[in-house]
């Protein structure tokens, strides 16, 4: 009778687990999670991976991997109306939740190595404090600690932040970390203005520019009309620290309106492009049709999307694209795409200035139609040497990423085993 080998540290699987808010819809979200995913294995290939995001089922069946909600609960059910009821639900039901949600999250990870924390500026209090917000990052931070493995925030984004529990949270959860890096430098300065000393602290790129290279589409070469990309934002979504309201809106919405007759009456063919799928093309879609002649509404593409390649590959059919989402200048620029940016937050900013394009961000405040038309021209007549631009400037981000894949490798590898070395390679 052979005997059963027992595993030894340097032999056994690092386990590594991904936490964010994913399979919500959000394509930037998604395409963090891929990235992050396909490197890691590609760097770790005997490691096991895991996920904890916000739909676990949307998120394993993207990825093809274990995944685990966020805030998981036992107790459900019953929607109270009055104040003094809704309080009442909140303790009968908050508190055993919420000692639940300890209890599974320390169970959840037993032999973990290493608990990753990547991009999608999970580190803000506008949406959610308890579930992905800044608290949700804390508990899960400090069972991470609790159960020994390394706790890593890469390339992440942080603010704003407005209530004194959020900044509180945020600092507690990055103050266990191994391993800290921000997508911009407005982060690290969001975080020294509330009192953390993030001094040693690195900035990496956002984590989508490491996607690889098989899955950005190749240019397309077209013998009909050009084709300019425009992407619009539910204003329920915008939030930063560029002031907006109501009526910010409505000349946001009226203006890209506006641009869409100019593009058509230049020539241009018309590519609705998303972020999420609460994106607002459809309601916009309806207004060009109302807008525009007959014959002109014809000649504007709005095609579903289902996954980041989808959208990529919408992103490919496009000459420029004039985009609000933070992740849609990533994708057009992912494809070598000129990029107009509509900022509502100072990461637009951030990455229209480390690519060298800060005269092609317009604040969502100060949106005038003549303006956005004078940089559309602009961008018309120097097509060449911003692709060229692009490409150089995305180039370097996926040099600077694959050092910071290099060191989480080291930090994930199974405690107390020997790291192997990976060769640098960007691919």
């Amino acid at each position: 009778m052979s005997e059963t080998k027992i595993p030894t540290k340097s032999e056994k699987r690092s386990k590594i687990v991904i936490f964010g808010n994913f399979g919500t819809g959000n394509f930037g979200n998604e395409a963090t999670l891929q990235a992050v995913h396909l490197n890691l294995r590609r760097l770790m290939p005997d490691a096991e991976f895991a996920c904890i995001c916000s739909c676990p089922a949307i998120a394993s069946a993207a990825q093809n991997i274990a995944a685990f909600p966020i805030s998981p609960t036992i107790l459900t059910g019953w929607t109270p109306r009055s104040r003094v009821a809704r309080l009442l639900r909140r303790i009968v039901f908050g508190i055993p939740n919420e000692l639940y949600r300890w209890v599974a999250g320390f169970r959840l990870l037993k032999g973990a190595d290493a608990l990753i924390v990547p991009g999608t500026g999970l580190l803000t209090d506008v949406h959610d404090l308890v579930s992905w917000g800044p608290y949700g990052v804390f508990r899960w931070s400090v069972l991470a600690k609790l159960r020994g493995c390394k706790l890593l925030f890469v390339s992440v984004g942080v603010g704003p932040l407005y209530g004194r529990l959020g900044r509180e949270f945020a600092k507690l959860a990055l103050g266990l970390a191994d391993f800290r890096s921000y997508r911009d430098m407005s982060s690290l300065e969001c975080l020294k203005s509330i009192g953390f000393a993030a001094a040693n602290d690195r900035v990496y790129p956002d984590l989508a520019f490491s996607l690889p290279t098989a899955l950005i589409p190749r240019d397309k070469t077209r013998e009909c009309r050009p084709v300019a990309g425009l992407g619009l934002m539910h204003h329920a979504h915008m939030y930063g620290d560029i002031a907006h309201d109501d009526e910010t809106y409505r000349n946001y919405t009226e203006t890209f309106l506006a641009l869409a007759k100019w593009l058509q009456n230049s020539g241009y063919d018309i590519r609705l492009l998303i972020g999420e799928l609460s994106d607002p093309v459809s309601e916009f879609s309806r207004l060009l049709d109302e807008k525009l002649p007959r014959q002109g509404s014809t000649r504007v593409v709005l095609a579903p999307v289902k996954s980041v390649e989808d959208l990529l590959a919408q992103f490919a059919d496009t000459d420029f694209a004039v985009v609000t989402r933070f992740h849609n200048i990533v994708f057009a620029l992912l494809n070598d795409k000129p990029v107009i940016s509509v900022s509502f937050h100072s990461k637009c900013a951030a990455l229209m200035d480390d690519m060298g394009l800060s005269e092609y961000c317009l604040q969502i405040d100060r949106l005038e139609i003549d303006e956005l038309v004078e940089k559309v021209s602009c961008v018309q007549e120097r097509l060449p040497q911003l692709k060229a631009l692009i490409a150089s400037r995305k180039e370097k981000f996926r040099v600077s990423l694959e050092e910071q894949y290099q060191l989480i490798v080291s930090h994930c590898s199974v405690r107390g085993a020997p790291i192997q070395q990976v060769a640098l390679k960007v691919s």
